[in-house]
């Protein structure tokens, strides 16, 4: 059996979709693209290298960790397709016989098309996917029709494309510095017969918006989601102890004794920020802002809510309502319900009648009723951002 190597090609930047965050790491369903591409790839990975763009590679490696998945390596590309194709290659070992390339912007592949184009690839060398061309194809110059092309003969090539990994490695060697838009053009300058298998209508490639929304609604659909729509839920609680100020929804409660904690321990905004994080599938409050870590000592939770407001953008959502409680036997919370509705709605940019925050008491039982401890509930739903 051949030794095989796949090489996710997630390096792109994106310009076509617009927004800082490149398309590969937008959300579909629960996971971001490049996750979706890659998962139908790695039962027949025997070693899987992906390619992302300079300063995302933490990035892809947390949101691979958050996923459970683990890969041989996460590498920078370059400006160009080729550079990003090679500088995976290059993190292979040398006994990968088999190299299977594909785009992260093509998230719906299935395992039927990558068992169909390797087993051409380990017979000729080289084999791609392609599919026919539904429309007629016009060739225009200067705003006119100069001739109507055969599209019987025509066809759409598609990712993932499979080599053998010297055919590949010396395709690129021989174009010198010149760049091309698939591997499978390199192989053919320099001589070889690519082999194609039927590609398939579904194996669509995500370029603009208009794309995204559509991978969107498909991907939400398969996950049995309300389209544009998550739901997180978040809980939180701390003791109270004497020596601290009681800190809820951003606002200073008068009472004496306060929330134990390495933040100011703000057990409502701790709760809402789990939710946000939870509806994106983003892991917690705690993997974004270790307990341990100096730089969160005493930090004012308003300021890893706008941080985790950021994370949640990161993934193309944005907060749409928050409902939640405090359990808590003292102090009586009522008064202060609007101060905190209002700070937490700055903070997350929304409206003020997008949060609702309530408060009840344990009715005497539990660490909250016998007056240990604070608890806080949440339940958020984000909206996406950018469907269009």
């Amino acid at each position: 059996m051949n030794r095989i190597g796949v090489v996710l090609v997630a390096a792109g930047s994106s310009t076509r979709i617009g927004g800082e965050t490149p398309k590969q790491f937008r959300m579909l369903g629960l996971r971001p693209m490049f996750i979706a591409s890659l998962v139908p790839l790695l039962s027949f990975a025997d070693e899987m290298v992906v390619v992302v763009p300079a300063g995302r590679e933490d990035h892809a490696k947390t949101a691979l960790s958050a996923a459970g998945l683990s890969v041989t390596a996460v590498v920078t590309g370059g400006d160009r397709r080729r550079d990003s194709v090679e500088s995976g290659l290059a993190a292979l070992s040398e006994d990968v016989e088999l190299v299977l390339i594909h785009d992260a912007a093509r998230p719906f592949v299935t395992t039927d098309l990558i068992r169909r184009v390797l087993g051409a690839a380990s017979i000729s060398g080289a084999a791609i996917p392609a599919a026919p061309v539904p429309d007629t194809v016009k060739r225009v110059e200067d705003g006119a029709v100069v001739a109507t092309l055969d599209r019987s003969v025509l066809r759409l090539a598609q990712t993932p494309q499979a080599f053998r990994r010297d055919v590949i490695v010396n395709a690129y060697l021989a174009l010198g510095d010149d760049d091309v838009t698939d591997e499978a053009a390199a192989v053919e300058l320099a001589g070889i017969a690519v082999s194609v298998v039927p590609g398939e209508s579904g194996n669509t490639k995500i370029t603009g918006p208009e794309d995204l929304a559509l991978a969107r609604l498909r991907a939400e659909a398969a996950a049995g989601l309300s389209a544009g729509v998550r739901v997180g839920i978040g809980i939180d609680c701390h003791k109270l102890v004497e020596g601290r100020p009681l800190v809820l929804g951003g606002i200073i409660i008068p009472f004496d004794r306060g929330l134990d904690g390495h933040s100011d321990a703000d057990v409502l905004t701790h709760a809402i920020c789990d939710a946000l994080l939870g509806a994106v599938a983003a892991g917690d409050i705690g993997r974004h802002f270790p307990p341990g870590d100096p730089e969160f000592k005493d930090i004012s939770s308003i300021i890893l809510l706008e941080r985790v407001v950021a994370i949640v953008a990161e993934n193309g959502y944005e907060p749409a309502s928050i409902d939640a409680t405090v359990v808590a036997e003292r102090p009586k919370l009522a008064a202060h319900i609007p101060a905190m509705s209002a700070r937490l709605a700055e903070a997350m940019a929304v409206p003020e009648r997008a949060v609702s925050v309530k408060a009840t008491t344990a009715e005497g039982t539990g660490p909250e009723g016998e007056g240990i401890a604070i608890t806080a509930h949440a339940v958020t739903v984000v909206r996406e951002r950018d469907r269009t």
